[in-house]
Order: structure tokens, then C-alpha cells, then sequence
């Protein structure tokens, strides 16, 4: 799966990749180039929550396999393509194949490993989205220097195509298939949770923890966007920082992220093995309370104390900093706006893995992927709301406007959490007696 969703990855972001030889040989403007990368995104939103409810219905590892086949498919016809049209039409299938891919992750994932192991691999798995992130434009670009984009789109493509049918033969859906006992994921605290394995969808609908849920994730993951989409232009615009500092800044953003994620899963994962999952309350809240208050707090000051030059006034950060800067050669304000970079990445990656963890171990078994594919809908709203909207107030008013409006959100969101923490988490079903 790590190998598969790694493939899914970086041929969701292959055109990007080779975005300037394409535009070398077919003419295109801003306009176009919107078009083609928004009816992607379009398609994938869509894709990713129908993908969540079929997961629920039919074999996730036919489902993973189906939808990889058919982004290396997309790939291969769209290296034959030389029209606007045709690219932003196969595009847009692209992200209809790319939403196959992660809710069967999940599925899976919840049938294989204990609670007290899930976020752990659920955090590795998540990682290949940094390794192809990462690594993704380098090798597109060596590929590119010896041969040209279409052929690279048609490797990309052709090597998806081979690996589906890798993943279609190794990948099992749960240990019953290879003759291991199955985990009984409805066990809490000595209880069977088979009351709720037949919840119906109406009952998951009415269960308010994953409106909570959901209400989180849309804030957290609307104020990553913010930061990842904006931070740099914060810097460059109105913080009179270099394009070098601005894209650094993304960058540790991008490791502290994958740490988070990481160190997510493998604590929370000890919180639940030492106390167990409850019908109320969550052991991994308190991680998550934590690494959305390292939100806030790394929000305020990165608004507050960037500067020009340097951070105003003689704080104490600007002495801690200046061994290390004195070994790296960065200048002490340089050497903080990446610490600030990496310590939100860290701290708001996390809470995005805890959020999906959370929303799957929660729900009854029949449906913990159209409960993943609701709150992930609600994420993507977010991302959403962390665009135009976004770019309207600052437009009218200034980045460190927009910022201070994304940190009180993002603030009340957290206080608000706090006080429903303890709330039923079990969604589905609720017993007979309290019918």
C-alpha cells in the first residue's frame, strides 16, 4: 500500500511536474492552466468521499487496485494529448481515480492493526505523500532531461498500470484472508461493540462527535492551507523577506509536518494502549488539544515577530538562536522564521492524522469509511474557504489580517474542543436502554 499510494501521489501531481515542457509545445495561459488543475481538484473532492462509502460496500483492495489502474490509464492517454480540452478532460479523471485511493487505505488498515497500533501505521502509510512530494519533482525533472514529458507521463503511467495488479495479488483486505484471526476492533474495556457493527448510515448522521469531528478538521486543515498556500507571500509582501526565506520557510514546514504526523499516530497510539478506547472521550485528545494549541501559539508568533530584519525586540529566542546560527551561517531572524515554520508543520500535521484516525476507530465497523469520507469532505472545505476567501481579506485589508483571522479561528475552534471532549464518541447505534 505504501509503494501503491506513494504511485497515486506523485501522478496526481505529474502535470505540475512537467507543467513548462508542456507549456513549451502546446500555448497555454493562466486561464487554461487553472482550468486543467481545478477540474482536478473538483473531481478529487468528489471522488474521495464516494470512494469512502463504496468502501464500506464492496472489497478495498479491488477498490485501491481499480483506482490506481485507472490514474496510470489517464496518465498514459494524457502523454498522447495536445489540446487544452483533452488535458483538463483527463485531468479532471485523473482526480476522480485519485479518490479511490486512501479510504481503502484506511479500511484496511482498521482491519489489520489494534487500536492501540492503528495511528501508528496510519501515520507511516500517510508519509508517502511527503516521500512523493519530496522526491517527486527531482525525478521528473532528471527523467525529463533525457527524455520528454510525454514520455515521462507514459512511465509514470505504464508503471502505475504494473503495480495495480502488484497490489491487487499482495493486498488483503483483512487477516481472515490468509488464515489469521481477525481483530476484533468492536472489543472496549472487556465489552463487544457489535450493537453498533449494523448501525445505519441515519444513526452515524446523528451522531454529534462527528459533527465535532468534522467542525475541527475543517478548521485545522483550512488553516494548514492558509499557511502553506500564503505563509510565503506573508513573508516576501508585507515581512520584506528574501524568496529564499519564504520558500525555506515552506520547506521546514514540510519536514516538521512529516515528523508530526509521525509522532501523531506513535503517541496517541501509547495514550490508547495504556487506557483503552471508551464509548466517551478519546486518550488521543490530549495529544490533539496539544498540537492545535502549538497551532495557535506558533501562529501568534509568527504574526507577531517577524520582521524585516529581525525579530522585534531583544527576546530570548534571539540568544538561544545564535549558537546554531553561528554553525548553520543563517542569520538569527532567518533561523526563526524556519523554527516557526517547522513547529506549526509540526503541530499542524498531527492533528490532520488524528482527525482521520479518529473519525475511522469511531465509527461502527460497517462504516468507518463513509465516516472518514465525511470529515475528509469537510476538510476539503476548508481548503476551500483557505483560498478566495482567504485572499479577499487580505486583499481588503493585509496578510497579518487574514493570518490574526485564521488564529482566532483556530483558537475558539481549540477552546471549543476542549469543552466537548468527553462527549460520546461511539458513534452509531446508541444502546437499547436509551431508546
Amino acid at each position: 500500500m505504501f509503494v501503491g499510494y506513494t504511485l497515486y501521489y506523485f501522478n496526481r501531481k505529474t502535470f505540475s511536474f512537467v507543467m513548462p515542457a508542456v507549456m513549451a509545445e502546446v500555448p497555454m495561459g493562466k486561464d487554461e492552466l487553472g482550468l486543467i488543475t481545478s477540474s482536478q481538484s473538483a473531481a478529487y473532492a468528489i471522488s474521495k468521499f464516494v470512494s469512502g462509502v463504496l468502501s464500506d460496500q464492496m472489497s478495498a483492495r479491488w477498490l485501491f487496485s481499480s483506482g490506481l489502474l485507472m490514474v496510470g490509464l489517464v496518465n498514459v492517454v494524457f502523454s498522447w494529448s495536445s489540446t487544452v480540452m483533452a488535458f483538463a478532460g483527463l485531468w479532471f479523471l485523473n482526480g476522480l481515480a485519485q479518490g479511490l485511493g486512501w479510504p481503502p487505505c484506511g479500511k484496511i488498515l482498521r482491519k489489520w492493526f489494534e487500536p492501540s497500533q492503528f495511528g501508528t501505521w496510519w501515520a507511516i502509510l500517510s508519509t508517502s505523500m511527503n516521500l512523493a512530494g519530496g522526491l517527486g519533482p527531482i525525478v521528473a525533472a532528471l527523467v525529463s532531461m533525457n527524455y520528454d514529458w510525454r514520455n515521462t507521463l507514459s512511465f509514470s503511467g505504464f508503471t502505475c498500470v504494473v503495480v495495480s495488479f502488484v497490489c491487487l495479488v499482495l493486498i488483503k483486505n483483512k487477516p481472515s484472508d490468509v488464515g489469521l484471526p481477525n481483530i476484533e476492533q468492536g472489543a472496549k474495556k472487556g465489552k463487544k461493540g457489535s450493537s453498533s457493527d449494523n448501525s445505519t448510515l441515519a444513526e452515524l448522521l446523528l451522531s454529534p462527535y462527528l459533527w465535532v469531528l468534522s467542525t475541527g478538521y475543517l478548521v485545522v486543515f483550512g488553516v494548514k492551507t492558509c499557511c502553506t498556500d500564503w505563509g510565503q507571500l506573508f513573508l516576501i509582501q508585507e515581512r520584506g523577506q528574501s524568496m529564499l526565506v519564504g520558500s525555506s520557510y515552506m520547506s521546514a514546514l514540510e519536514i516538521g509536518g512529516l515528523v508530526g504526523s509521525i509522532a501523531a499516530g506513535y503517541l496517541s497510539d501509547r495514550a490508547v494502549a495504556k487506557v483503552g478506547l471508551s464509548s466517551y472521550g478519546n486518550p488521543r485528545h490530549a495529544l490533539l488539544l496539544s498540537m492545535m494549541a502549538g497551532m495557535c501559539v506558533s501562529m501568534f508568533l509568527f504574526r507577531i515577530t517577524v520582521t524585516g530584519d529581525s525579530p522585534k525586540g531583544n527576546h530570548f529566542w534571539t540568544v538561544a538562536l545564535q549558537p546554531l546560527a553561528d554553525l548553520t551561517g543563517l542569520k538569527e531572524h532567518e533561523l526563526w522564521i524556519l523554527t516557526l515554520g517547522a513547529v506549526f508543520g509540526f503541530s499542524s500535521y498531527g492533528p490532520i492524522a488524528l482527525f482521520g484516525v479518529i473519525a475511522n476507530e469511531s465509527a461502527p465497523a460497517n462504516l468507518c469509511g463513509t465516516s472518514h469520507a465525511i470529515v475528509a469532505l469537510m476538510a476539503n472545505v476548508g481548503g476551500f474557504l483557505a483560498g478566495l476567501p482567504f485572499s479577499t481579506i487580505a486583499k481588503h485589508y493585509s496578510w497579518a489580517t487574514a493570518f490574526w483571522v485564521a488564529e482566532v479561528t483556530c483558537i475558539v475552534c481549540t477552546v471549543a474542543f476542549f469543552f466537548l471532549r468527553n462527549i460520546r464518541t461511539q458513534m452509531g447505534r446508541i444502546p437499547k436502554k436509551a431508546d
